[in-house]
C-alpha cells in the first residue's frame, strides 16, 4: 500500500509499449464496488477469493503486460511467479506514511490502525522479499523505471 506501484506500473508499461493492470481497480471492475466496501458488505476473506479468482484470470489470459498487485496478493496468492516477473518495490513504511493523504488511508481498510499497519507492514516486507525476483527501492518513478528496465535485460 502507497509503494508506488501503480505509479510506476503506468510509466513503465509505456515506455515498454504494453498495457497496464492494477489488480485492485480489476476486481472493483468485476465486482462493481469499491475495495472497502467489499472489505466492510462481504470481509476479507472474501475479498481474498475474488484476488484468487483475478490471479487465475490474468494467468490465463494476459500476456505481456505490466501489473500491479494489492498488498494482500502475493501473501495469499504465493504461486503469483507463475503469471511472471515479480518486482518488489520497496519503500520504508515512515514514506508510505507521507506519501499517502488522509483520504487515500480513509479507503484503505488494513491501515486504520497505524500501529497494526506497521506489522503487517514488517510482516509482508519479508514475504514480498523472499517472493521477488527483483527488488528496487522506490524513490523516484523516472530512476525507478529505469532500475526495473535494467534489471529486466541484465
Amino acid at each position: 500500500m502507497g509503494s508506488g506501484k501503480s505509479s510506476v506500473g503506468r510509466v513503465l508499461a509505456k515506455e515498454l509499449n504494453t498495457y497496464f493492470i492494477d489488480t485492485d481497480a480489476l476486481i472493483e471492475n468485476f465486482e462493481n464496488m469499491s475495495i472497502k466496501e467489499i472489505f466492510e458488505t462481504q470481509g476479507e476473506e472474501v475479498f481474498r477469493e475474488k484476488e484468487r479468482y483475478c490471479f487465475k484470470w490474468i494467468k490465463n489470459n494476459v500476456k505481456n503486460t505490466v501489473i500491479s498487485v494489492g498488498g494482500g496478493f502475493p501473501v495469499f496468492i504465493p504461486e503469483i511467479k507463475e503469471a511472471g516477473i515479480v518486482i518488489y518495490l520497496r519503500v520504508g513504511f515512515e514514506e508510505i506514511l507521507k506519501r499517502m493523504t488522509d483520504e487515500e488511508i480513509k479507503k484503505r481498510p488494513l491501515f486504520q490502525d497505524i500501529k497494526k499497519a506497521k506489522e503487517l507492514y514488517l510482516k509482508r516486507d519479508k514475504i514480498y522479499t523472499d517472493l521477488a525476483d527483483i527488488i528496487i527501492e522506490n524513490k523516484e518513478i523516472d530512476q525507478t523505471v529505469n532500475r526495473i528496465k535494467e534489471a529486466l535485460w541484465k
